[in-house]
């Protein structure tokens, strides 16, 4: 699990940085080359959306999501550190950082219900929850006396 955690941060801190490379340059031409890369029609739907984002996201919104991705890593890198030295603080800590996101999930749901909401809602509070009996069971069997 602690591997899991640090690819998990690398992969948000290597994101970061590339972020970083895009500041005062045109992110809307970037864009276009991803949506051409995929062979997807500029005009239709999702793409539009995509590149009208690209338009409106400025340099400062770049700084706050690159920051942002390197204060995640931190995190899930100390979550790695962790559980990789088998610290008990590292399993709580990893269910408090799941469970985090729940109360931002049901927000989103109360401005609009939709089936990809509802999924990764219901998947967040199945591995939560799943977390929370993982570590009630370990602290249960820390607590019993040896026989």
């Amino acid at each position: 699990m602690s591997l899991f955690e640090a690819a998990k941060g690398l992969l948000v801190m290597l994101t970061g940085f590339r972020l970083l490379a895009y500041i005062h340059k045109d992110l809307h031409l970037a864009a276009e080359r991803l949506v051409r890369h995929f062979h997807l029609n500029p005009a239709s739907r999702y793409p539009q959306i995509f590149l009208d984002l690209a338009d409106r996201v400025t340099d400062g919104q770049l700084w706050i999501m690159a920051l942002s991705a390197l204060f995640y890593a931190g995190a899930r890198f100390v979550e790695a550190y962790g559980l990789w030295h088998e610290r008990q603080w590292a399993e709580w800590f990893g269910l408090l950082t799941g469970w985090i996101y729940v109360p931002l999930e049901l927000f989103e749901m109360a401005r609009g219900v939709t089936w990809p909401k509802t999924v990764i809602l219901i998947v967040n509070a199945g591995v939560a929850g799943y977390l929370s009996i993982v570590v009630y069971q370990a602290r249960q069997r820390q607590n019993r006396p040896i026989q």
